[in-house]
């Protein structure tokens, strides 16, 4: 039987020695990065288009981490490839005969994906926050305003919570081609769709990319259905969910 600290110091040495992982992690701070700065340059030099005739405040933090949707691709490609390199390469065999306990493997892969994400996803959105500020100019905000540091502790938890999200769906189908074939177009294609159909918006409301957008937010909006608090929970019961179906699954089927 192995030990937990002996689950966590095989997983951390199996993400560490895969190229394909540091780089998506890197691709998700540069890309991340790189669109916020971007769209907060162009918001301040053309703020008087932008804002229009709109009587609610001016949120500068939510603006510069706009390009999160783009540093979300990333991050779901690293939660999928650190779990589906095992079942491509067929490693996943002497895995789970090193660690036949199929909970505590899981448990480990998760522990150590959840800190590295949570840590590259900290320094992502602090550094995009600081940035994006810099570039806002005059229509900038502070870490120490209202709501600031906690919308920008949010954009961190979201991009970790969808990480560990597309480690579970991985997890259940046991093939990482299949899971991006099913990630990538229901952040992409399906869930943008459903929100701009009248009748079924309401259900798109409560996708992990809407509700990770709500813990974005400094200020609430009128007409929104939740804030940010609820938004950390609905993103949570996702993450949740997929990492007990991942459980299950691989309690349940061979390798």
């Amino acid at each position: 039987m192995a030990s937990f600290p002996a689950v966590l110091r095989s997983e951390w040495t199996k993400i560490r020695s895969v190229r394909s992982t540091v780089w998506t992690l890197a691709l998700t701070f540069v890309v991340t990065v790189g669109v916020g700065a971007l769209l907060a340059l162009l918001t301040n030099n053309n703020f008087a288009e932008f804002r229009g005739n709109r009587q609610t405040p001016f949120d500068a933090t939510s603006t510069v981490f706009s390009g999160i949707e783009l540093g979300e691709l990333a991050i779901i490609v690293f939660g999928v490839l650190a779990i589906g390199n095992e079942y491509s390469s067929g490693m996943i065999r002497l895995t789970l005969a090193a660690v036949p306990q199929r909970a505590t493997l899981l448990a480990g892969k998760t522990a150590v994906l959840g800190a590295l994400a949570l840590a590259v996803s900290v320094v992502t959105a602090f550094v995009t926050f600081f940035v994006g500020q810099s570039l806002l100019g005059p229509h900038s905000t502070t870490i120490g305003e209202p709501n600031v540091l906690r919308a920008v502790f949010g954009a961190a938890l979201y991009l970790t919570m969808l990480c560990l999200f597309a480690a579970g769906v991985t997890t259940m189908l046991h093939n990482q081609t299949l899971a991006l074939g099913v990630l990538v177009p229901f952040f992409f294609l399906l869930s943008p769709i459903l929100s701009a159909v009248p009748k079924v918006k309401t259900l798109a409301r409560y996708f992990p990319d809407y509700a990770g957008s709500r813990m974005m937010l400094v200020y609430q909006q009128q007409g929104q259905p939740y804030g940010p608090l609820a938004g950390f929970l609905i993103c949570l019961a996702w993450t949740a969910a997929a990492l007990v179906g991942g459980v299950l699954v691989l309690k349940r089927r061979d390798a």
